[in-house]
């Protein structure tokens, strides 16, 4: 058994592990807060590919999230939050990585 952690996005969608080098914590949207622009998802890296529609939410989930930063300028209403205490995805989220509306699954496995 390989014990390298999943460092490549296809690696982590199919372990649902996120990478423990990875030293910031994963960020959060408030829902409540969010006005659904997707502002946030057009600016997360696609090596990461962390931020989706789902449903009437936009969701990050946490163990594609680096906490790299890089969606919180973007939003428009500052409803990204930092998440020290995150849980795992539920299981209806996994369905969104590669799924049909999956906008990072052209980028391959680094």
């Amino acid at each position: 058994m390989d014990a390298r952690p999943a460092s490549g996005r296809l690696e982590r969608i199919a372990s649902h592990e996120r990478n423990p080098k990875w030293r910031n914590p994963p960020l959060r949207i408030e829902m409540s807060e969010c006005i659904n622009c997707d502002a946030c998802l057009r600016h997360c890296p696609p090596q990461f590919g962390a931020i989706f529609n789902h449903g009437i939410d936009v969701i990050i989930i946490p163990e594609l999230c680096s906490g790299c930063d890089k969606c919180l300028d973007p939003c428009p209403v500052n409803c990204i939050y930092p998440d020290p205490d995150w849980s795992p995805a539920p299981d209806d989220w996994w369905e969104e990585p590669l799924g049909p509306r999956d906008s990072y699954a052209a980028v391959t496995n680094r």
